[in-house]
């Protein structure tokens, strides 16, 4: 029996994300167990069964990228809340249940997240790393705001509220009642929303 183009298609990139998920776990539970500096490339691919060349054809940001290995994902996430929310959804909203959704999500909720976090803080290529990432998510974010909003690319205003935003993120985990925390920054952010809309 034949397959069409579109299920052959479909199969080779669900093949291709296991893949890269097998690599990132695999990574991940070798930098948790005996620490970043100490793993290298070659023995994560050892250990995922792949070849090197074929980790880099996944991660071609090289070891720092095994660790944020949904960075990617999760930046188009945060553009799409905005972008492609539900008519009637305003900006505030559509981010009030996107950061809930992130903070309810399998990974928030992995009991590895501690070790993870604290593995990221403790390594400073890894802190760098996730510095930077920060501010790709915080620019991405604001220039989707800018398009809603009409205003420029690098309105400050813009910037400001995708900085506040993503900040939460950093706000609501460390408090007793997370989601609520999120509920309550949301309020100030849903103030915030009528200087840019006015």
């Amino acid at each position: 029996m034949k397959t069409d183009g579109a299920d052959a298609g479909g199969r080779r990139e669900r093949k291709k994300a296991a893949t890269r998920k097998a690599i990132a776990d695999t990574a991940l539970e070798l930098f948790l167990e005996r620490g970043y500096e100490q793993v290298g490339v070659r023995e994560i691919a050892e250990a995922a069964d792949v070849s090197v060349s074929t980790l880099f054809n996944h991660f071609p940001g090289g070891k720092e990228a095994l660790v944020f290995d949904e960075d990617a994902d999760h930046e188009a996430a945060l553009v799409r809340a905005v972008t492609d929310r539900p008519p009637g959804r305003s900006v505030p909203e559509a981010l009030r249940v996107h950061l809930t959704e992130f903070l309810t999500s399998a990974n928030a909720l992995d009991p590895r997240l501690g070790a993870y976090q604290r593995l990221i803080r403790e390594t400073p290529a890894l802190s760098e790393y996730s510095r930077s990432m920060w501010m790709r998510h915080e620019h991405a974010l604001a220039r989707a705001l800018a398009g809603q909003t009409g205003r420029p690319e690098d309105d400050l205003l813009c910037a400001a509220y995708a900085h506040f935003t993503l900040e939460i993120l950093t706000f609501a985990p460390s408090q007793a009642d997370p989601l609520a925390a999120v509920e309550q920054a949301c309020l100030l952010l849903n103030q915030g929303w009528t200087i840019l809309v006015t």
